[in-house]
Parts: C-alpha cells; structure tokens; sequence
C-alpha cells in the first residue's frame, strides 16, 4: 500500500511539475509576442543599455554558439539575464515563435555596435591633462528651439577652449550630412556599412572641406571640438561650453529613425582610444 502510495505522490508530482513548466512556456511566449509588436520592443531597443563588460562577454559567447552577440544582446535588453544558458534558452524560443521579429531586430543591433571602432576624441601624446568625460545625459530637457528630450551624449573637454580637440569618426562610413544646423552648429553625419548614422555636432571647425558622399576611415580626422549652434545665424559660438555631442541613429524595418543613447557605446570605446600629437 505504501509502495503504491509513494507512486502516486511521483505521478503527481510529475504531473505537477510538466504542468507549472507547462503555464510558464505558454506564459513566456505570451510575453515574447507582447514584447516583440509593442512599443516596449522600441524603447529598450533605444536605450540599448548593454555595459562594455556585457558587451565582451556576448563576443565570448558567440565563439562557439549559432547565436552571434547581437541575439544575446538581445536576449539581455529583453530579459536582464546574463548567463548564457538563460539567453539562448530565451532565444530559443524568439527564433521558434517571432523568427522574422527577431532578425529584424539583429540588424538593427548590428547597426549600432558591429561598425564602431574608436572613440571620438583622441588622448594627447603630450598633454596627459587634456582629458573628456560624459554622463548618461540621454532624454534630458533641452529647451533651445522648443521642450525637446536630449538625443545623444555630451562629451566635455577638461580644457573649455574651442579647436583644440580632434574629432574622429568613430566608424567607417561615408559622409551623408555636413555643414551648419541650427541647433547642432558645424556638424558632420556617416552612414556605416551596416546602416547606423553617427552625428558629430557643435563643431569648431572641419578638417577639411568634405563633401556629401565622402568616404571616411574610422580614426579619420573629422574637425575639432568647439561650442557652435544654438542660432539662427550661421557661425554662432558661446551659447554653452565647449563640448562634442555624439547622436547615434537607426532605421526601423518601416523606415523610420530612431535615436539610440550612445552612452552604452562610448563606455565601450573607452578603451578604444587612439593618441593624436597635440597640447
């Protein structure tokens, strides 16, 4: 009696178990097909908040996956795991239910990481004081030309003196924007390979005359670091501090752009910083 009774409490534990792992199967799936149409999908595809530490470890990944770092990159700004056993049991199940969803979305993360090379701003050869720093200053209020959210990152110079940083670009690319804007001043705009535009603005000046459909080399010199823009009139300087402010965008699959926080990106180019002569 006891034998058969401890073979029912198995069978039902048994039975229990597939169904709890049963609802949250069904339940995950849910949320995927929730996630992937939603504007939820959009916005965490903007902040693309993935530390460089995560970064290095999605490359790790990869190497002997069939998920590249762009599907676990994925899976973290979806679910916040991190392990990689939790990601592609994730992944799993977006290729099995949002295939074509999810291959989209993989572009797009390749639009934004896969071109990026070098940091803008070069450290000095001869001047180890002349230094940058930025903060995550993404969606801030910006009242110039109206109340606006801050689409990108501020890189400040330790130095407030305009057309003493270099600028490089940051990617290969070609040259789709150049010339003055009202709220970016000078500013240059590349399209990389993979599709992302990087946007440079509030320059001093440019290093040479470029021109729309230029080819660029990423650690190409692009101009210099000043405080243009905020005017209607072209060439106006001294509104705010001498500062670089990297935008970076996407297209989605209907077209439209997207503004991505480059903070995530220059974190990771850190470390990726080339050294030009200047003091």
């Amino acid at each position: 009696m006891k034998k058969q009774v401890c073979i029912y409490l198995m069978i039902l534990t048994a039975i229990v178990c597939f169904i709890t792992t049963f609802i949250s199967h069904i339940q995950q799936i849910a949320r995927i097909t929730h996630l992937l149409v939603g504007e939820d999908t959009k916005e965490l595809l903007r902040q693309q908040k993935v530390p460089a530490e995560m970064y290095e470890t999605f490359c790790n990944y990869e190497k002997d996956s069939d998920y590249s770092r762009y599907d676990y990159m994925l899976g973290y700004l979806f679910t916040e795991k991190d392990t990689k056993s939790e990601l592609e049991d994730y992944l799993n199940l977006l290729y099995e239910y949002r295939s074509l969803k999810v291959r989209e979305l993989r572009k797009s993360e390749q639009a934004i990481w896969k071109d990026v090379k070098y940091f803008p701003i070069p450290l000095s050869k001869k001047n180890a004081s002349l230094l940058t720093s930025f903060e995550n200053s993404w969606m801030f209020d910006r009242s110039f030309g109206g109340n606006r959210g801050h689409e990108g990152t501020d890189i400040m110079a330790s130095l407030n003196e305009r057309g003493h940083y270099p600028v490089i670009s940051m990617t290969d690319g070609m040259i789709e924007k150049v010339g003055w804007l009202k709220l970016g001043g000078y500013r240059i705009g590349i399209r990389s390979p993979n599709g992302g535009y990087f946007y440079y603005a509030h320059l001093y000046d440019y290093a040479k005359e470029f021109q729309e459909g230029d080819e660029i080399k990423a650690g190409e010199l692009l101009g210099f670091m000043g405080d243009s823009g905020y005017g209607e009139e072209e060439g106006t300087i001294g509104k705010f501090a001498v500062h670089l402010h990297v935008g970076i965008y996407i297209n989605d699959e209907t077209g439209t752009e997207l503004s991505i926080n480059p903070y995530w990106i220059l974190k990771f180019l850190e470390k990726k910083q080339l050294k030009y002569h200047y003091e």
